[in-house]
């Protein structure tokens, strides 16, 4: 598929626009054909109007034929062959596993989403019936279900080109909820965006969705990315990236005439708690486990753990700068992120010792790992040590007593991730941990490491703000599908009337809550 550097909204292709942004390589820093020519408002306003068109149709669509969307998305991403995984590897810089792995993350998830919506329950289906007798007052047939907001906002991340991409989490779940997508390219992936986006626009067209169902803009700064949040026609939106990035999108979202929610995942230092007694049993395992993970994917997760805390134990420090010292950076996505990497670690530098220093391999945007150190005392002293570094680095948080551990933990902000590694005998002593941990993140691991993230029923990727601007939701996994719907009620309604859902048939077989009651 030959790349035009195009807009897509709905099933036309629109390039009005007079700037021109081109990808770059950030293994060599060439620039990659071909110019792709930024949005405008105007094109911005037509695909609002075909996406607000097609959800008074979309919205209707029963779940077989959206997941018949889903599955055929997932279909026409695998189409594409070696030629997205090119683009991908140019684009980011990143292995040919590690994008083959995403592929098949992000298609895993559309057909995870199918088949929820072949199932049909999660609509959340509530019934109470009539009860015209009841006394002092009868009580009214009353029923309710979740239905989709409507248009939808979605913004690509940098760490990940397809999996929290243009067919990634947020469009999938906003799709599979009812809801069109206008998606806002990342700069960093414009052909592996075009790809994807072509392979929706044919997808919906070979499964007779509506017309704007789907639209994909390019940009290269704030101006389409703040004009799409403002727009009166987006209902919602989901953003992956910096604090930086998100929080001024939500505050753009809370200051409009009619405000509406951002599903902003900002990023997390996802602590790990390392125990007395697994200390002494596992430590040399521990540390070369820890710098893996820390390292793993040039530490471009959001899900990297950006802070170990334990108390004092010289000899797993030792192990540490072992398996610091060997261990090896690599490229990172965008000249951007190196260069806030980079002033990230000179500035915890000022604050800090330095465990170990690994190397750093060829390429333009290539960083080497770094471990730090500091006192429970300076840690409480500079809060600034707790925020992240976007990259292969982490601070080591060394306490003298059990007290000095769990005020750590109760000093963190929110997280999407905790870690604590500990024996059984650790673990039933630090319970306490756990009951503060869990007030601060959205998932609680133990013995294991968070940076990788389970598509599935029962996976939460988000947690309390700073990590996210809405701790109740997910931004992986099922669960994730009621951000962009909204229950609505319906009292007295004649059968006839009803949704499929509600209908006292149940003609879809599903599972409802009748008079509070669990049933088929």
């Amino acid at each position: 598929m030959q790349l035009t550097g195009r807009n897509i909204i709905g099933f036309e292709t629109f390039s009005e626009g007079t700037v021109a942004i081109q990808a770059i390589n950030p293994a060599n820093g060439e620039t990659l054909a071909p110019l792709f020519y930024k949005a405008t408002i105007e094109e911005l306003d037509l695909a609002a109007e075909k996406a607000e068109k097609a959800f008074q149709i979309y919205r209707k669509q029963s779940g077989k034929q959206k997941a018949e969307f889903l599955e055929k998305i997932a279909e026409e991403i695998e189409n594409l062959g070696d030629a997205l995984i090119e683009r991908y590897i140019a684009e980011s810089g990143l292995p040919q596993g590690r994008a083959m792995g995403e592929r098949g993350r992000t298609t895993g998830q559309l057909r995870l989403f199918a088949q929820l919506l072949k199932d049909g329950s999660w609509v959340n289906a509530r019934i109470d019936t009539a009860l015209p007798d009841r006394q002092p007052l009868p009580r009214p047939d009353i029923r309710s279900v979740e239905r989709p907001l409507g248009v939808v906002g979605v913004f690509g991340a940098s760490n990940f080109p397809l999996a929290f991409s243009v067919a990634g989490g947020d469009t999938a779940s906003a799709l599979a909820a009812g809801c069109p997508v206008i998606f806002k390219a990342h700069p960093a992936h414009l052909g592996t965006s075009e790809l994807v986006g072509k392979a929706i626009q044919k997808a919906a067209e070979a499964t007779n969705m509506p017309d704007g169902v789907f639209s994909l803009l390019f940009d290269d700064g704030h101006e389409i990315g703040l004009a799409l949040v403002k727009h009166p026609s987006i209902k919602a939106v989901g953003f992956t990236g910096s604090y930086k990035g998100g929080k001024a999108l939500y505050d753009a979202a809370a200051a409009r005439p009619e405000p509406i929610p951002v599903y902003a995942e900002m990023g997390s230092v996802n602590p790990v708690f390392v125990l007395p007694r697994i200390l002494e049993s596992n430590g040399a395992t521990l540390a070369q486990n820890f710098v893996g993970s820390v390292t793993l994917g040039v530490g471009q997760f959001c899900t990297n753990p950006g802070m170990l805390l334990l108390q004092k134990n010289e000899a797993f420090i030792a192990a540490l700068e072992q398996h610091a010292n060997t261990s090896t950076g690599g490229v990172m996505l965008t000249t951007g992120i190196r260069d806030a990497y980079v002033k990230g670690i000179e500035n915890t530098k000022n604050y800090t010792k330095i465990i170990g220093v690994g190397k750093a391999p060829e390429g333009f945007t290539a960083v080497e790992p770094i471990i730090f150190h500091t006192s429970i005392e300076d840690f409480t002293q500079n809060p600034h040590l707790s925020e992240e570094i976007f990259g292969p680095t982490s601070l080591v948080v060394e306490a003298n007593t059990k007290d000095e551990l769990l005020a750590a933990a109760q000093s963190l902000t929110g997280h999407l991730t905790a870690t604590v590694h500990g024996t059984p005998e650790d673990l039933a002593e630090y319970a306490d941990l756990i009951e503060i941990l869990e007030q601060k993140v959205g998932r609680i691991l133990i013995n294991g490491f968070p940076t990788g993230v389970e598509v599935s029923h029962a996976m939460v990727h988000g947690g309390p703000f700073p990590a996210t601007t809405d701790s109740r939701s997910t931004s992986v996994g099922t669960m994730a599908i009621t951000r962009f719907t909204r229950p609505v009620c319906y009292q007295n309604f004649p059968d006839s009337l009803l949704v499929d859902e509600l209908k006292a048939d149940n003609p879809l077989n599903i599972w409802r809550l009748v008079d509070g009651e669990l049933k088929k």
